[in-house]
Parts: C-alpha cells; sequence; structure tokens
C-alpha cells in the first residue's frame, strides 16, 4: 500500500509539474515533430506513398522537403500550408519530413532545409524552386509551372509520367520492363563483365513470392536510372532456374539475391532496400563513383552551347580574362579550378562551359557582366530562362559556396536578359598558347616635310 501511494505521489506529482510549467514545453515537443496534420491541404508524402501519390500522378506537384527542427521550415509552414488551400484542386502540395524518410530526400538531392521541388511533366527529373517563400510567390510559381506543363502537352513533348508506360503486361506496373535486360548463361560475359558499364542484376525464380514483389520496383528503377545515367548504369536480370550456369558460379542460394558489377572488379552484394527509390539512390551513387567529371568546352557557337545545356539542369558558365591580360598559364589556372568544381559536382550532371571576356558580348550583357569584373561566372538555366552570378571570388572555395546555395535552391536569381538566349557568335578556339600583341606597321617618314606641320600648327 506504501508503495502504490508512493507511485501515485510520483506521478501526480509529474503530471502537476506539466501543468504548472510544461503545458508550452509539451506542446513545443509534438509541434517539433510534425509540421502538418490530417487537417492541412498538405499533403504528407512518405517512403511508401511517394511513388503512388506522386511519380505516378499526372497532376503537377510541388513538394518539400523539411526537417521538424529546420527554423526555416517552421517559418514556412504557415505560407505552405495557405498556398496549398489556394492551389487545392489546381495543383496537389505536398510535403516530405526529410529527416525521417532519408533516403527518399537522398534520392533527390536534397542537402538542406527547406528544398522545394516541382514534379511536373517528367517526373523523374524535378525542377528546383527558386522563387520567394511567401504564400503568393509559391502560388505564381506553381502557376508558372502549371502554364509550361500545358504548353507541353499541347506542343505533343510531353505524356506524363515515364512509369505510366507498359513494358508488355507481365503484372509490371510503374515502369518499362523492357528496361530490364534479360540476362542468360549465354550473354552474360559479353553484356555484364566485358561492359564498361556498371550492372546491378537480380537473379530470380518465377515462383518466389518476394521476386514477385520486386518487379514492378526493378522496372521502374531501370527506366528511371537508364535516363538519370544516360544508360551507364544498368539493371538485369537472370532467371536463376534457367540458367544455372552464371547462377551457380556467383552462388545464388536465396532468391531474389542482386548482385553489383564493375568491370575488372569482383561482384559485390546489394545491401539496400528493395523499393524503387532505394535502388535508383544506390545506381546514382554507384554511377558518381564511377563517372568522368563533365567535360569543360569553350562556347565556338551556338550550338555548343545548346548541346551542353539542353538536357542538364544548370549550365555553369565562366568568362575568362583576355589571354593578353593573363597569358596561357593565368588562363589555365583558372580552367582547373574550373575542371575540380566540375569533378566535385559530377553527380549533379551540370554543362561546364566558359569564353574569353569580349568573345560574347551580348552573352555577357544579357548576365549584366557588361564588360568588366573578370573573371566571372554564371549559373544559367535555359529552360526557365534564370540566372545567378558567383559574387565571391573566382576560387575552389568561393565557387563551391556558390555552387552549393544554388544545389539546395538558395540564392539570387534574375531573368536572362529579354527572357531569351543572347545571340552567340562563331569564335576560334584557344590554341592554348600566350596572346600576341597586333603588329604595328612601320610607315616611311622619309618624304614628309617637317615645316609643313610647323606651319599648320
Amino acid at each position: 500500500v506504501f508503495l502504490l501511494h508512493a507511485l501515485l505521489g510520483v506521478i501526480l506529482f509529474l503530471l502537476s509539474s506539466c501543468f504548472v510549467s510544461g503545458v508550452l514545453g509539451c506542446s513545443l515537443v509534438l509541434a517539433v515533430q510534425a509540421l502538418y496534420s490530417a487537417s492541412d491541404d498538405v499533403i504528407e508524402l512518405t517512403q511508401s506513398n511517394f511513388n503512388r501519390e506522386v511519380i505516378q500522378s499526372d497532376s503537377l506537384w510541388l513538394v518539400e522537403f523539411y526537417a521538424p527542427w529546420c527554423g526555416h521550415c517552421r517559418n514556412l509552414a504557415p505560407d505552405w500550408k495557405k498556398a496549398a488551400t489556394a492551389l487545392k484542386g489546381i495543383v496537389k502540395v505536398g510535403a516530405v519530413d526529410a529527416d525521417q524518410h532519408k533516403s527518399l530526400g537522398g534520392q533527390y538531392g536534397v542537402r538542406g532545409f527547406p528544398t522545394i521541388k516541382i514534379f511536373g511533366a517528367n517526373k523523374n527529373k524535378p525542377e528546383e524552386y527558386q522563387g520567394g517563400r511567401s504564400s503568393q510567390a509559391i502560388v505564381d510559381g506553381a502557376m508558372n509551372a502549371l502554364r509550361n506543363l500545358v504548353k507541353e502537352r499541347l506542343s505533343g513533348r510531353s505524356g506524363g509520367s515515364d512509369y505510366k508506360q507498359s513494358g508488355g503486361g507481365g503484372g509490371s506496373s510503374g515502369g518499362n520492363k523492357k528496361d530490364v535486360v534479360e540476362l542468360t548463361d549465354d550473354n552474360f560475359d559479353k553484356l555484364v563483365l566485358d561492359s564498361d558499364d556498371v550492372w546491378l542484376v537480380e537473379f530470380f525464380a518465377p515462383w518466389c513470392g518476394h521476386c514477385k514483389n520486386l518487379e514492378p520496383e526493378w522496372a521502374a528503377a531501370a527506366t528511371a536510372v537508364k535516363e538519370q545515367t544516360k544508360g551507364k548504369v544498368r539493371l538485369g536480370a537472370v532467371d536463376a532456374t534457367v540458367h544455372q550456369g552464371v547462377s551457380s558460379r556467383y552462388g545464388i542460394r536465396g532468391f531474389p539475391t542482386i548482385k553489383i558489377f564493375r568491370k575488372g572488379e569482383e561482384p559485390e552484394d546489394y545491401q539496400g532496400g528493395r523499393t524503387r527509390g532505394d535502388i535508383i539512390e544506390k545506381a546514382l551513387d554507384l554511377f558518381s563513383d564511377n563517372a568522368p567529371p563533365p567535360e569543360l568546352l569553350e562556347i565556338l557557337s551556338e550550338d555548343v552551347l545548346k548541346k551542353t545545356c539542353e538536357d542538364s539542369q544548370l549550365c555553369i558558365i565562366a568568362v575568362l580574362p583576355h589571354i593578353l591580360d593573363t597569358g596561357a598559364a593565368g588562363r589555365n589556372s583558372y580552367l582547373d579550378v574550373m575542371m575540380k568544381m566540375a569533378e566535385k559536382y559530377k553527380k549533379k550532371m551540370w554543362g561546364w562551359l566558359w569564353t574569353e571576356a569580349g568573345a560574347q558580348m551580348e552573352l555577357e550583357s544579357s548576365l549584366g557582366i557588361g564588360g568588366f569584373g573578370y573573371p566571372a561566372m554564371a549559373a544559367i538555366n535555359t529552360r526557365k530562362m534564370k540566372f545567378a552570378l558567383l559574387r565571391g571570388s573566382f576560387s575552389e572555395t568561393g565557387i563551391h559556396e556558390f555552387l552549393r546555395e544554388l544545389s539546395v535552391g538558395r540564392g539570387s536569381t534574375a531573368t536572362l536578359g529579354g527572357g531569351v538566349m543572347p545571340k552567340l557568335h562563331t569564335v576560334e578556339p584557344w590554341d592554348g598558347k600566350d596572346g600576341q600583341l597586333p603588329v604595328e606597321e612601320d610607315y616611311d617618314l622619309s618624304d614628309v616635310e617637317l615645316d609643313d606641320f610647323k606651319d599648320e600648327l
């Protein structure tokens, strides 16, 4: 009885302490755990429902990736809710607790909070939202994205999500089964072992329930990985009950078994999750590890810029001082800095370009560089006709800070002059040498009468 009374006393003391001095504190703890509730028009997105709600949807989505402890996220929450209510039935607005669903945030390159992405025509390649954080700015950004989506559909360039494709039946949904390469005893060595590409290979049995569950995830991942790595990472499948030679070679004992193959290396077991998001994330990491850095090209013509920037979310363009101002050594030092940054950010698959000061004056003018301040750098989104300028030093540290801010959706942007790409000129490539001063012509002054100049003066 004594112990019972003592325990009851402790409980009453704790409850009274909470009510007297901790009601606000308790509510704050709960608020930190969830910024949005079921009563809001913001749709809660998780690892389990993201593909169904967003990727397989024909709707335009604005998705916020947040962390409950993030002060900026808490500041954004009221405006995000207000925008969601205003856009209800027009554009879907969601939120992902990326602190809880880390693999989902990692799949879309989320490095800071809050990060907002627009999932439009191509759900596999969402765009960074780089507008303001007020409810009005968010609504304006959503409506601009919606107009662009409608224009693309009218032009016939977009048919919705890539996950809607069907690879010819078989019960697979959410991907194209044709993007999963069928591997056999006869073709395995040629396609996988002799390839310079990285392979993720599933060994399965047709009767295996876990294999059947993995099939749509594997197909969807194959489609996304093929597009995002331009075929440099491949997904294949081996029916281990039929092709027992290759299966026994790698000691397959259970199904499904997934192995990673890289040329010249021993295969390793895949240890990740079995959702398409997990598989895609691992494939992109493998691609990043094995991919060479993007090529750094001089802007010699309009075609060079178009080919480099069309398929890239951002193009990083440097305007370097005239060769007479730096010499070959100085220019090469600037190019070395750019190549190091291209290597550092190669997973982003951005385009990297450079031009000499004065060679593309219309481009400089549209970026507001205006013939001074070299070296200069801009990051251009050619689809949105937006750009951001490097304000810090043209150094590894300065450029890294500039690109890091852009990669998490921060930084000041402006519209490219006139909203269209400026005219570009065809120029000769730099020969890698020091510049030469123009040769002055010699004039013969022997026949000139100096007395004539005296009379005129």
